[in-house]
C-alpha cells in the first residue's frame, strides 16, 4: 500500500483480517521469543509501520485514537505482535524531530521498523560532524526484525557531561541502522516473550549530527503527533486488546462450563455471573477512559503544545493509560481464577495472557511513579516521572 491508499478504516479492516492467524500462532510466537518474519512482512505490506507518519511529511495522517485502535486489534490476536507493532511504528513519530535530509537518508520508505529505548543508557562524545556513541540498552522490543534502532545517551565533550540551560544533563536520541548494532539474546522472560526485547549495544559508533534528535526540537513536523508523549498515547491499545481477547475467550467457554462441586451451569452460578460482570465493567470503564482522554487531547492540541494544555487534561491521559495496564492485569487474573486449574496449562491462552499482562504492568508507564507524578504536578510538588505531565 502507499500512504495515499491507507485510511484508518482500510488499515483497521486489514489488521482485523489477520487476527485469526495471529491467535492460531500465539503459542508459536511465545515459544520462539520473537515474531516470525512472515507476520512482520504482512504487517509491513498492509501499512502498519507507516501509520504514525504525519500528513505533513507524506504519511497517512491517522489520529492517535485511530493508531491505538490498530494496536488494540493486533493485540487481540497476539499481545506480543501488538506490542512490537506499537514500538516499530514509532518511526513516523520520531521522523518529526529529524530534518528532511535525515529522513531521506534513514527512511527511504515509510514502512521501516524502529526498535530501541529512548531513556539514556549511553554516552555520546561530541566530535566533528556528530558524535561517537557508546552504550548498552535494555528492552529493545522488535529489535529481532527492526530496520532502524534508536538509543538515548548523555552528551559529553572532552569526556565531561554537558548540561542543559536548567543545569541538568544534556540527553539526545540517536538513530542507527540495525546492522550497526550488536544484539544480545537476553529476552528469556515470563511474559511478552514474543516481543524479542533483547539488549543491544554499540561502541564508539559515529552518528552524524543530523541523525540525532531531542524531543524539544521539532523539525519536519509541527502537528499533534510531534509531541514527546505521542507514542505513549497508543500504548494502552496493547493491554486493552489483550483484556478484550481474554474476556471473549472465557465467555466462549461458558456454555460448556459447570461448577464441579455442584454440577451447576456457569449461566446459573452467582460467582461466574458476578466475576464476568465485574470484569466487563472494569474493561468498559478502562477503555472508555482511554478513548475519551486521547480524543479530548487530540482536539486540544489543535495549534497548541502538550506542555501548554490545562493541568487536568495533561494528567488525564497519563492516569487513564496507567489504569488500562493495571485493569488488564486485574481482569485476566480474575478470569484465571474463574476458569480455575484449566488456565494454568500452556496450551490455554489464559496462561499467555496472564504472563503478558503481568510483564506489561512492570513497564514504567504502569508504575506508581506515574500516579505520584500526576499528584505532585497538581499539588506543586516534584514529579518523579515528569515526562508524563509534559515536564523535562
Amino acid at each position: 500500500m502507499t500512504a495515499a491508499t491507507i485510511s484508518a478504516t482500510s488499515l483497521l479492516t486489514a489488521v482485523r483480517s489477520l487476527t485469526p492467524d495471529l491467535a492460531a500462532r500465539r503459542s508459536e510466537i511465545d515459544a520462539e521469543r520473537k515474531l516470525p518474519m512472515d507476520i512482520v512482512e504482512r504487517l509491513r505490506d498492509i501499512g502498519v509501520y507507516r501509520m504514525c507518519f504525519s500528513a505533513e511529511i507524506g504519511g497517512p495522517g491517522l489520529t492517535s485514537l485511530e493508531q491505538l485502535e490498530v494496536v488494540e486489534a493486533l493485540s487481540y490476536g497476539d499481545t506480543a505482535t501488538g506490542w512490537c507493532a506499537m514500538i516499530g511504528a514509532a518511526t513516523g513519530i520520531y521522523a518529526g524531530y529529524l530534518d528532511e535530509r535525515a529522513i531521506a537518508e534513514l527512511m527511504p520508505t515509510q514502512d521501516l521498523i524502529t526498535a530501541g529505548l529512548i531513556f539514556p543508557a549511553g554516552r555520546a562524545e561530541r566530535v566533528a560532524g556528530g558524535y561517537r556513541l557508546t552504550g548498552r540498552w535494555k528492552f529493545g522490543s522488535a529489535i529481532t526484525h527492526a530496520d532502524l534502532v534508536i538509543g538515548g545517551a548523555f552528551v559529553t565533550s572532552g569526556g565531561r557531561m554537558e548540561e542543559t540551560a536548567e543545569g541538568g544533563p544534556l540527553v539526545r536520541l540517536f538513530f542507527m541502522r540495525r546492522d550497526q548494532v550488536a544484539v544480545f539474546d537476553t529476552w528469556d522472560t515470563t511474559g511478552l516473550r514474543g516481543s524479542g526485547s533483547n539488549d543491544y549495544a554499540v561502541e564508539d559508533l559515529f552518528v552524524p549530527e543530523h541523525h540525532s534528535f531531542a524531543f524539544s526540537e521539532r523539525k519536519s513536523c509541527r502537528g499533534r503527533l510531534s509531541e514527546p508523549e505521542a507514542l505513549a498515547r497508543i500504548m494502552p491499545g496493547v493491554p486493552l486488546g489483550t483484556a478484550r481477547a481474554a474476556l471473549d475467550y472465557v465467555r466462549g467457554l461458558a456454555d460448556g462450563k459447570i461448577v464441579t462441586a455442584t454440577r451447576q451451569k456457569w449461566a446459573d452460578n452467582y460467582r461466574a455471573q458476578y466475576l464476568l460482570g465485574e470484569c466487563e465493567m472494569e474493561y468498559i470503564v478502562a477503555r472508555g477512559a482511554v478513548v475519551n482522554t486521547v480524543a479530548e487531547l487530540w482536539d486540544a492540541l489543535d495549534g497548541k503544545r502538550f506542555a501548554d494544555l490545562p493541568t487536568d487534561l495533561r494528567i488525564a491521559t497519563a492516569l487513564a493509560r496507567t489504569n488500562a495496564f493495571r485493569a488488564a492485569q486485574r481482569i485476566v487474573t480474575r478470569l484465571c481464577e474463574l476458569v480455575g486449574t484449566d488456565s494454568i496449562y500452556r496450551p490455554n491462552p489464559l496462561d499467555i495472557w496472564l504472563r503478558d499482562t503481568n510483564t506489561m504492568a512492570r513497564h514504567i508507564i504502569a508504575h506508581d511513579q506515574v500516579i505520584q507524578s500526576t499528584g505532585a504536578f497538581v499539588l506543586g510538588g516534584r514529579p518523579e516521572f515528569p515526562f508524563v505531565v509534559g515536564l523535562g
